[in-house]
């Protein structure tokens, strides 16, 4: 196969796109018949679980709004070349943020909704700047750095929840008291989501395809991602930069983190951030890092998340299964880039 050839075949390019998909589906299809399920069943379960009410596509928007918003930030940072795995921790950090000052300010919802945006984006930033900081000036890997401060998050998290913002009379893992209703988000009627997280969603995910393909800053930030020595050197503050990818990636986890405890759950709870910083790196992989792919991967994993939950309840199978899925398809897609790169 030339190059040119490659370049110029719409056909191979969708086949190589859509193949993995394809094998990702016969695979998860062939560990279901294993296991003595019905694979046709099994899908329809997960396709009405979705979408068979509006109910139901709300819910998929639930988890739609958080994974473009973790996903356009670890945009940010990959293209600095850096693997922003704290991004767990960032979501907990802009949720506790989030949760103090709606059980803080007693405010009309006009002052006190923008405010717990504010809050949650300073989290977030706050917690990712600690790993920008340990990598910048302390030499530990992103990774690690990550890692360590998403434990922590959580430890914080759980440590607020049975202690100091222990509800009335009770130390419940369950969570703290409900928000005053001035401080959740409102819904559409009968619906769990409401316009304020998609129209932050959406603006955020402009903001950051234009900042990185339309800006001398998104230039240098992919500058920094291919050579960081190189870009030292052609005068870029390599580390000033990857600061503030961090940071901005960090705001966006945080405004999630805002999200999902004023809109989704009114109140903070253990597992606040849902893992959806963990799934954004694998809509991030599968959308080819392009922020024009992000909303559509995202949406695909929320539905499968979100239609998995029905697969215990009406056929015995485990919603990991959604997991599985998810995680093959990303495998396989990975795979294919890299044969097809190695082959051109």
């Amino acid at each position: 196969m030339s190059e040119t050839t490659s370049k110029k075949s719409p056909w191979l390019d969708a086949a190589w796109a859509i193949g993995p998909v394809l094998l990702g589906l016969l695979l998860t299809t062939l560990a279901l018949i294993a296991i003595g399920a019905d694979p046709a069943k099994a899908y329809a379960t997960m396709w009405n679980g979705a979408f068979g009410s509006a109910e139901k596509l709300s819910s998929v928007m639930d988890a739609w709004v958080p994974l473009v918003l973790c996903s356009v930030g670890l945009l940010i940072t990959f293209t600095a070349g850096l693997w922003n795995i704290g991004i767990e921790g960032q979501i907990a950090m802009g949720a506790i943020f989030a949760t103090w000052v709606a059980r803080t300010f007693d405010l009309p919802a006009e002052v006190l909704v923008p405010l717990l945006f504010v809050a949650g984006a300073m989290g977030g930033m706050v917690w990712a700047l600690l790993v920008g900081v340990l990598k910048v000036y302390g030499r530990v890997h992103e990774i690690f750095g990550g890692l360590g401060l998403n434990f922590v998050a959580m430890g914080i998290a759980l440590y607020l929840i049975i202690g100091p913002w222990k509800r009335e009379g009770i130390a419940s893992t369950s969570g703290t008291e409900p928000f005053r209703p001035a401080a959740v988000l409102p819904n559409f009627p009968g619906l769990s989501i409401g316009p304020i997280e998609i129209v932050i969603a959406i603006i955020a995910l402009v903001i950051v395809y234009l900042a990185l393909r339309g800006t001398q800053w998104g230039l240098k930030l992919k500058a920094i991602g291919k050579n960081i020595r190189s870009a030292f050197w052609l005068g870029i503050p390599t580390s000033r930069y990857m600061l503030g990818a961090f940071a901005l990636c960090g705001a966006l986890a945080g405004i999630a983190g805002a999200e999902q405890s004023a809109g989704v759950w009114a109140r903070l709870i253990p597992s606040i951030s849902g893992g959806y910083g963990y799934l954004s790196i694998l809509v991030v992989l599968l959308s080819g890092f392009q922020a024009t792919g992000v909303p559509f991967v995202a949406f695909f994993f929320a539905a499968v998340t979100k239609g998995s939950v029905s697969l215990p309840l009406d056929l015995q199978i485990d919603s990991a299964l959604g997991g599985v899925l998810q995680g093959i398809i990303v495998l396989l897609v990975v795979l294919a880039q890299g044969v097809r790169a190695k082959f051109r």
